[in-house]
């Protein structure tokens, strides 16, 4: 962006309703009202590909499909896919906590029950639009919808267990397969349709409130996924389709052990054969699904952390070369204007500040970084240059209440004296400290707005189990918290301009 911002944080699963899981009905519409109202202009989100173990929105099942579970139930009924009483017997669930375990099986069932709905009275004009989007989709489409229909056919096991003619791709057992699989094949291509018809519709009414759609590119992919198994070439891989070697990030912030992450890593020198191709189709589905998008782990573009597959922890990782500028010129010689966001955090070098300089995308300032040593620190403020986003915390980090009781008093004592604030409202403090900087963009997660501790924390990073889960209670933003936001917006020069 050009002109000042401020937006809010909030994955669409964090949204209220009444299916167990946040959705792109209703609650995701409101929002948007709310975003208004607040004089927000940006939207931050998650990725929101299918989510595998763990529920992580970073490890999907594909790099361009959809996450079902955003499909709203009640967008299916007032479409006619759907009646009333299958909106019924959803799953008992906690009001700000997401049931996935309990909430998958039953959504999935009662997406079935649209698609046999569609397949016995849909008219000419939706199965044109349905053929429309497989054919303009297919370079992705096809294989993720065999993907799944496979691992639906073989008890959910991963794709390097199945037969070696289906691992290994074999063109008459695919064709094989197609046959076989063809009624769950078409409803994979249903289940897409809808997702995007549903998360365009959402994004074109945000942007027509004046809001934008900051998306999530994470730079790996899940070893379990579509495109691993459709394209192993591009993939450190041996031949049963097992990783040699595994992407992470050593010890940090975070852990004291590194992260392993367990993702396949790129055979770069492959991807540069092909003019990156692949990575081009993923940034252009990226930016139809966003109007801009923060690239995750902008670092390994410049250097990787490789950990070897054997090891249980990324500590006896190394380096290796990243792609570079090469990369980021192909995408920009093919897509034009190319409006990123770097999430620079971790171990940052010069090289890698020169590769964020050369691609010309904002880095990411934490405010939650920025208290653990003297005035030098990057994360404060009156270092920051304009080419920048600031956030009081991330996905990643616990909420700014939580963070804050968790605090050394020495680290208080600065925060204190930063702000000059006694700390009693200390995540307002610091959405009203990143509003006042001279970052582009100041990007508050709604848990701060609401001043939640650690129990609406999102993600702890290196925990395998019990994240992502979080979500608002129905009503919990409210019209003073959209009027204190729009004052703060005005204030510091980040809110809409005047039509």
């Amino acid at each position: 962006m050009s002109e000042r911002a401020a937006g809010i944080l909030l994955h669409p699963t964090s949204l209220p309703g009444p299916h167990g899981c946040g959705d792109l009905g209703d609650a995701a519409y409101g929002f948007v009202d709310w975003l208004a109202r607040a004089r927000q202009r940006l939207w931050q989100i998650l990725p929101l590909g299918p989510t595998g173990f763990g529920n992580s929105p970073y490890a999907t099942r594909s790099a361009f499909a959809g996450n079902w579970l955003l499909i709203s139930l009640e967008r299916l009924r007032d479409a006619g896919l759907l009646e009333n009483a299958d909106l019924d017997g959803a799953p008992a669930a906690q009001a700000d906590r997401a049931d996935f375990a309990a909430v998958l099986p039953w959504k999935q069932e009662r997406l079935r029950r649209a698609f046999a709905h569609f397949e016995a009275g849909a008219g000419a004009e939706q199965r044109e639009r349905l053929q429309s989007f497989a054919a303009a989709q297919a370079h992705w489409l096809d294989d993720f919808a065999l993907f799944m229909a496979l691992r639906s056919a073989h008890q959910d096991q991963p794709w390097s267990a199945w037969p070696s003619a289906l691992r290994s791709r074999d063109a008459a057992a695919l064709a094989d397969a197609e046959r076989s699989l063809a009624s769950e094949v078409a409803f994979q291509r249903f289940v897409q349709w809808q997702f995007t018809e549903r998360w365009g519709a959402l994004k074109a009414y945000a942007n027509q409130r004046g809001v934008r759609v900051l998306g999530d590119l994470p730079i790996f992919v899940a070893l379990d996924s579509a495109d691993v198994w459709a394209h192993p070439e591009l993939f450190q891989l041996d031949a049963a389709g097992r990783p040699l070697a595994v992407a992470g990030v050593p010890p940090d912030y975070f852990s004291a052990t590194g992260q392993r992450w367990g993702n396949p890593l790129y055979r770069w020198d492959v991807l540069a054969q092909t003019g990156y191709a692949w990575w081009i189709e993923r940034f252009r589905h990226a930016l139809t699904q966003a109007d801009l998008v923060r690239i995750d782990h902008f670092r390994g573009f410049e250097a990787y952390w490789e950990v070897p597959a054997d090891e249980a922890t990324a500590v006896n990782g190394r380096w290796q070369p990243g792609p570079g500028i090469a990369l980021f010129d192909a995408v920009r010689a093919a897509l034009g204007t190319t409006p990123f966001v770097a999430e620079d955090l971790g171990v940052i070098t010069p090289e890698v500040e020169a590769l964020r300089r050369a691609v010309g995308a904002p880095g990411m300032k934490v405010l939650q970084f920025a208290f653990g040593d003297d005035a030098t620190n990057p994360y404060l403020p009156h270092n920051y240059t304009a080419n920048a986003v600031v956030y009081t915390g991330t996905h990643d980090n616990d909420t700014s209440a939580g963070w804050w009781a968790a605090l050394g008093e020495v680290e208080r004592d600065r925060v204190r004296r930063y702000l000059a604030r006694d700390g009693s409202d200390l995540a307002h403090d610091l959405i009203r400290l990143a509003y006042s900087s001279v970052a582009e963009m100041a990007i508050a997660p709604a848990q701060d707005v609401l001043g939640l501790g650690s129990e609406a924390r999102m993600n702890l990073p290196g925990r395998a189990q019990d994240n992502w889960a979080w979500r608002l209670l129905p009503g919990a933003l409210r019209d003073d918290h959209a009027a204190w936001l729009a004052e703060l917006a005005d204030t510091y020069g980040r809110a809409p301009r005047e039509a």
